[in-house]
């Protein structure tokens, strides 16, 4: 009678050992589905409402992919479900890197010039150039001056006025690296490129105008 006592015990102690593992796997596989949901609804969201709260909907995925990951332990057989993983994992980054391009604030044609003539960023609307120093100011010098004598031919002449006026703030700003420390080597090379630059400032800006004057006409 003993026996049969302990062997029924044994055997309750195994159908429930079961059913929690059946249970666990199902909790696994709804953390999953949960996590593939939240892909899939994410992308119906409208640009603006995701753009007001992207972060909290980057940080709600972080938090259900780490969840989801650690679920996989739970399954016997995982094949399938590492399969629905690895298809919305793919399909939120491919999603998220095309947010990113719709976030990005847009660059003006006058801070791509900017951008292009001094570097991604460095001047913008505060016209700062106190990053500009004795060590940089011959390099900063040479990438305007090449960047202008590359693309002359292509500016407006709105572009040459906003080249004007960057250039004399840049000279601005060498008045004053002048005083703090600027070697006569770089000082003797930025004159060799303002002497190259203002002849060309000069041609260009006035067949620039010109060719503007024709378009009217037209």
């Amino acid at each position: 009678m003993k026996s049969i006592k302990i062997l029924a015990g044994i055997a309750l102690i195994g159908l429930s050992f079961t059913s929690c593992k059946d249970e666990k796997q199902e909790n696994a596989k709804k953390t999953i589905d949960s996590y593939v949901t939240y892909v899939d609804s994410v992308k119906n969201v409208t640009a603006d409402e995701l753009k007001a709260n992207w972060k909290d909907v980057d940080a709600e995925y972080n938090r259900r992919a780490e969840n989801a990951q650690l679920a996989l332990a739970d399954l016997k057989d995982n094949t399938v479900e590492t399969e629905k993983i690895n298809a919305s994992k793919t399909k939120y980054e491919e999603f998220k890197n095309e947010m990113t391009t719709v976030f990005a604030p847009k660059v003006t044609p006058k801070q791509q010039l900017r951008n292009a003539l001094f570097g991604e960023g460095k001047i913008g609307d505060d016209m700062s150039f106190a990053w500009v120093n004795a060590q940089n100011i011959h390099n900063v010098y040479q990438q305007f001056v090449h960047t202008v004598e590359d693309n002359k031919d292509s500016y407006s002449r709105e572009d040459w006025d906003e080249i004007k006026l960057m250039y004399e703030a840049l000279d601005s700003r060498k008045n004053t690296v002048e005083k703090e420390g600027l070697s006569s080597e770089d000082n003797r090379k930025i004159a060799g490129l303002k002497v190259k630059f203002a002849p060309m400032y000069t041609v260009n800006r006035m067949g620039a105008k010109s060719e503007e004057n024709k378009d009217a006409k037209k």
